[in-house]
């Protein structure tokens, strides 16, 4: 299987915007998700839509999609997130069969060169929620290192919740490639 990584286009918006508008209740909990917080699909699209237009350093999300044999299959992005210094990154495998087969940490690597080239980072850090044990092993298996554990609101989706940050420096990235 080949996968490969791009930034995100008009036509995946719909994949995209399936992942969280389509998803079970009880999954997008597992992930720290209050699906009370999520946007209309309509409103959702079409922030993403104005994203994908802005020019980097004015972005204030920016989204990969990961593909397996040319087929979207999940995305990663960076919200929020200040050009030129620091992002905080979000993962996710959109189907379960595609979850646990060991695509994460590859897709992540191959994710790395657009966060620190494209938004000219010192520090990529991600904070999955602490009970969702799928992108706590994941992260360092990609190089990120283990900060600390701690209660906050990831995002704009989610609800309070104990979070494990990871981190990867610049230094750190360009000494794996």
């Amino acid at each position: 299987m080949q996968l490969t990584v791009r930034e995100i286009q008009i036509e995946d918006i719909p994949y995209f915007a399936d992942y969280w508008f389509c998803a079970d209740a009880a999954f997008l909990r597992g992930m720290g998700v209050d699906v009370q917080k999520l946007p209309r699909r309509e409103d959702f699209t079409a922030m993403l839509t104005e994203q994908i237009a802005q020019p980097y350093p004015l972005k204030k999300s920016y989204a990969l999609i990961w593909l397996a044999d040319g087929t979207p299959v999940g995305h990663s992005n960076v919200n929020p997130f200040t050009f030129g210094e620091t992002a905080f990154m979000h993962l996710h495998l959109w189907q379960t069969e595609n979850r646990r087969a060991g695509m994460g940490s590859q897709f992540v690597k191959m994710s790395l060169p657009y966060y620190f080239h494209n938004l000219n980072l010192k520090t990529l850090f991600s904070q999955p929620y602490a009970l969702n044990p799928a992108p706590n092993k994941t992260l360092p298996k990609a190089g990120f290192e283990f900060v600390k554990k701690y209660t906050t609101t990831p995002g704009v989706f989610c609800f309070e919740q104990e979070v494990n940050l990871w981190k990867m420096e610049r230094e750190d990235y360009e000494k794996s490639v």
